[in-house]
């Protein structure tokens, strides 16, 4: 309980808690949002969407799924960074990656089962009613079972913090398998995402859209995405929760954002390439000069091209500033091109879906749980500072003086 408290009595506590502003706007938000949560449950989906056969993805998989997703990719990357190429240097940060990837996919998941509806069916078409054919049923077990890696691999944070060091151990002893693991699955999947609107031909604006080009479109762009996010997560953290992170996460935080910039770009010049040619390939340049075109342009300018610039002036001038800025516009042409290829383009030709007020709210909440989650665990887990682990005093027995088990001590935490 004193862990869980940060080491304040109850009391002291929950008057921290009031008087942190924040916290009220999150209580308003659970307080409409939550209700009407239930409400979908009870009346079904159309009692909170517009969705029809014509749009059958709103918010909740086009902002939910195919935006989280992207963006959560930072696990598996720093993962291999640092456990695979032996880059010890991005290990300040790589917890902080981790936890990233895992949250961002235990809230698309949130979000997909708001969607469906009936979470607990969830078993039926897992496991009694397989769909090997289908692009969904691989994206669901690929999910599914990365979702158990990432948790296993976050798992050493809460041991720590739990006092379970052979737990820790157990867990270590396997990092390599699960780093590779993540590596197989979240490359998959992340394809994967791009290849469901192949079901939709036709339906997706041909500027959005490339039968042969969908899959690495997805694949590529959630590299940058994911490293922006943990550039974007750490900068907040540094200015709202200074006095939870260490030294080494304090020192080392804008030189790794600069080398978090340099892939950032490398993955967005890529993926800047792989637009034009699947535009060139399809033969689409004539779309660039209607209203749909000139919407394309301004993501992809504001979204890629700007980021670009930004990355290469800041990281030249080591300008952290610059180069962080670069990373929240990144992340906001992600969501963009996201919500974009599933909700605005989609059945470009018949009319645009507006998305109800229910759904808007549902979908704030749900991103408020996370925010509020991801706040819970960053002020507890050593996540952002390094355990730090004291032998116990020997134990001395009539016969043989047999040390105790090292005891993990927490860092006091400062109220």
């Amino acid at each position: 309980m004193e862990k869980l408290f940060l080491g304040l009595p109850l009391d002291q506590y929950i008057g921290q808690l009031l008087r942190n502003k924040f916290n009220w706007l999150l209580g308003i938000i659970f307080a409409i949002g939550i209700p009407l949560i239930i409400y979908r449950f009870i009346f079904g989906l159309g009692s909170v969407t517009h969705s029809s056969y014509d749009y059958p993805w709103g918010l909740f998989l086009s902002f939910g799924l195919f935006c989280m997703v992207p963006l959560s990719a930072s696990g598996f990357m720093l993962g291999t960074t640092v456990e695979i190429f032996g880059r010890h240097d991005f290990e300040p940060i790589e917890r902080l990656a981790l936890l990233n990837g895992l949250l961002g996919y235990l809230f698309a998941v949130v979000y997909l089962l708001v969607d469906l509806g009936q979470p607990w069916r969830l078993s039926y078409p897992m496991i009694y009613a397989w769909g090997p054919a289908a692009v969904l049923f691989l994206v669901g077990w690929h999910v599914a079972i990365y979702l158990s890696v990432q948790v296993a691999e976050v798992s050493t944070s809460f041991f720590e913090w739990i006092g379970w060091p052979n737990a820790k151990k157990f867990i270590r002893k396997g990092t390599i398998g699960l780093t590779v693991s993540g590596i197989i699955l979240s490359t998959l999947h992340q394809g994967a995402l791009g290849a469901l609107f192949s079901y939709a031909p036709g339906k997706i604006h041909p500027l959005w859209y490339s039968a042969e080009f969908m899959w690495i479109h997805f694949f590529v762009s959630s590299i940058p995405g994911g490293l922006c996010m943990v550039i974007a997560v750490s900068t907040i953290v540094i200015k709202t929760m200074a006095w939870r992170c260490d030294d080494t996460f304090k020192d080392n935080l804008n030189q790794l954002t600069l080398k978090l910039a340099k892939g950032a770009a490398m993955g967005l010049i890529t993926y800047l390439v792989i637009k034009l040619i699947a535009v060139a390939h399809d033969n689409e340049w004539m779309y660039l000069a209607t209203g749909w075109g000139a919407w394309y342009l301004l993501e992809m300018l504001a979204g890629v091209v700007l980021p670009l610039i930004l990355f290469a002036y800041g990281i030249r001038h080591k300008l952290v500033g610059v180069v962080r800025f670069g990373a929240f516009l990144t992340i906001a042409g992600i969501i963009l091109n996201r919500l974009n290829t599933a909700l605005v383009v989609f059945n470009w030709k018949l009319y645009q879906e507006v998305p109800h007020l229910y759904e808007v709210i549902i979908s704030i909440t749900i991103f408020a749980i996370y925010i509020a989650l991801y706040r819970f665990i960053l002020n507890r887990l050593p996540i952002l500072y390094a355990w730090q682990a004291q032998p116990s005093e020997v134990i001395v027995t009539a016969a043989v003086p047999v040390p105790a088990r090292e005891q993990e001590q927490e860092i006091p935490a400062r109220a």
